[in-house]
């Protein structure tokens, strides 16, 4: 078992935790995942190390309780234990000096974008951060991002904090006003991260989506991460979860994300029952997902 040594609430429904793991704190390497289980009955979920330190015992890991086992995982706290942590597994994030990069984060989609972001600003490239949400009090690592950029945007889409909009309206605004970009980092929900390709194809700027589809195993055996990438079949977990933004078939994986999307609202409903006693309290939830959104 796993030890969390830390847990504390970063926004609604999202959670950091550190967890007592330093074999995989030794290996871990920016863009890589580890695959947790809560309990022996338990699905295995993954989830990307939100900061890479080879001298620590410990990995952070940043968790959105949307479905029922990340709503389980989240009412734990420093003490508790998970029973499994796997990892560190995929590719890790090509880090090289590009020149200027745009790194972009939606949602929780920063806690994956920190850790290359800094990698990126340590190899010499010039980095802009984009970070947003759907409101202020889901912005997270507002102040992390902003130590290791030489820009940041934050934009909300009710407007309630900084640059009201999209992350793509801040890209846009990065790619007109100059100086050129080199590189693009996208990061968030599968449809954001497909239209921050749109934005950069006309500028032939390289674009690269970390996508995390529904896995089992994380080794490649399982087959439930496939995702098309041009005309060829990748596994998510061996050889990502980093690709070309523009080769993905986003239809395709959107499809795959929601297939079991009714056994997993079923599964969460009676969850809430069980704990509540008093019945399903789940219509507000289900209806603030996106489509194409994991639901772990």
């Amino acid at each position: 078992m796993y030890t969390i040594v830390e847990a504390k609430l970063l926004a609604p429904q999202i959670k950091l935790f550190r967890i007592e793991a330093p074999a995989t704190a030794r290996r871990q390497r920016p863009g890589q995942f580890v695959i947790v289980r809560v309990h022996k009955a338990g699905e295995r979920i993954p989830l990307t190390v939100s900061d890479s330190d080879p001298h620590a015992a410990t990995i952070p890991l940043i968790v959105q309780g949307v479905g029922k086992t990340t709503r389980l995982l989240n009412e734990k706290g420093a003490g508790d234990f998970v029973l499994d942590v796997v990892g560190s597994l995929g590719k890790p994030s090509e880090i090289m000096r590009f020149g200027a990069v745009v790194v972009i984060g939606g949602g929780v989609g920063a806690a994956i974008a920190y850790p290359t972001a800094r990698a990126l600003k340590q190899a010499g490239n010039h980095v802009t951060v984009v970070l947003g949400a759907r409101s202020r009090d889901f912005i997270i690592l507002e102040q992390e991002m902003r130590s290791i950029s030489d820009r940041l945007s934050v934009t909300t889409n009710d407007g309630s904090y900084s640059q009201k909009g999209l992350v793509t309206d801040a890209l846009c605004h990065r790619l007109t006003a100059g100086p050129s970009v080199n590189y693009v980092l996208a990061i968030g929900p599968i449809r954001m991260m497909a239209a921050a390709a749109d934005v950069t194809r006309p500028f032939g700027i390289r674009t690269v989506v970390s996508v995390n589809p529904i896995m089992v195993d994380g080794t490649g055996m399982c087959g439930g991460c496939r995702i098309q990438v041009g005309t060829e079949s990748r596994f998510a977990c061996v050889d990502g979860p980093e690709f070309d933004a523009r080769r993905v078939n986003v239809g395709r994986l959107v499809a795959r994300n929601t297939m079991y999307r009714q056994q997993e609202l079923r599964a969460l409903q009676e969850w809430e029952r069980a704990r509540s006693g008093n019945g399903c309290r789940l219509s507000s939830q289900g209806a603030s997902l996106e489509p194409g959104d994991q639901f772990p």
